[in-house]
């Protein structure tokens, strides 16, 4: 295994620490202590808090929090495809998409042609780390919608997405829109590779792609295989 302490040390050097007490039972009776950092990364030249050092960590502080403030956050008005926010720690969004035409990239292992296909209505449920997706027939989108494998390799029963060895880049500043276009990109971009649902439509379902590849003609519903989920379902 390989060792990244030195990494560390090298982009990261320590130049202050606080130590913060307290009189016990009084929890707003507290008195800091700021030390200095010498060579060694050892704290030296303990002295109290000043207003200085005071500003400087408030500074600090407040740009971290900015970023969260403008995570997730719309830059206009809320978008129209935008389903459902979870504002939890770990915060989620449910959008969905119309049909549309995209580039898709299968291994070779599949013997499909890369190039552009029309891929079904989708909705998408993404957090700062993983993706589920799934399609949907309706264009009116309630709450009791019903759900359908999304008929993609890469993707496991339940809906989540496997992104293999993407490098998933989500940062805590991005906007409402930037966090789903981000994911979309993620995953069309992505190569799909192999089948961890055993039954993610109705029929061949590499022949009925193989069948889109470069033409006008749209993904066929009647291939579209329910999963029993609804948009309540997803929505926890």
């Amino acid at each position: 295994m390989k060792t990244i302490t030195n990494d560390f040390g090298s982009l990261y050097k320590p130049v202050k620490a606080f130590v913060i007490y307290r009189i016990p039972r009084k929890k707003s009776a507290v008195y800091v202590e700021s030390f200095d950092m010498d060579e060694n990364g050892y704290p030296v030249n303990a002295h109290p808090l000043t207003a200085s050092e005071c500003g400087n960590l408030a500074k600090a502080l407040d740009k971290s929090e900015q970023m969260n403030r403008n995570y997730l956050r719309p830059k206009g008005l809320m978008p129209t495809n935008v389903l459902h926010i979870d504002p939890d720690y770990n915060s989620s969004v449910i959008w969905h998409t119309p049909e549309l035409q995209t580039e898709l990239f299968f291994t070779k292992n599949f013997g499909i042609t890369e190039g552009k296909f029309f891929v079904p209505a989708m909705v998408w449920k993404a957090s700062k780390d993983s993706l589920s997706v799934y399609a949907i027939v309706e264009e009116n989108i309630e709450i009791t919608t019903e759900l359908y494998n999304a008929p993609f390799p890469n993707i496991d029963n339940s809906g989540k997405v496997c992104m293999g060895n993407v490098k998933i880049d989500i940062k805590l500043g991005h906007t409402l829109e930037d966090f789903m276009q981000n994911w979309q990109n993620y995953f069309y971009n992505s190569y799909f590779s192999h089948f961890l649902n055993s039954k993610p439509a109705k029929g061949n379902l590499i022949q009925i792609w193989q069948s889109l590849v470069n033409t006008k003609k749209k993904f066929p519903k009647k291939a579209l295989l329910k999963n029993g989920l609804t948009l309540k379902s997803i929505i926890k």
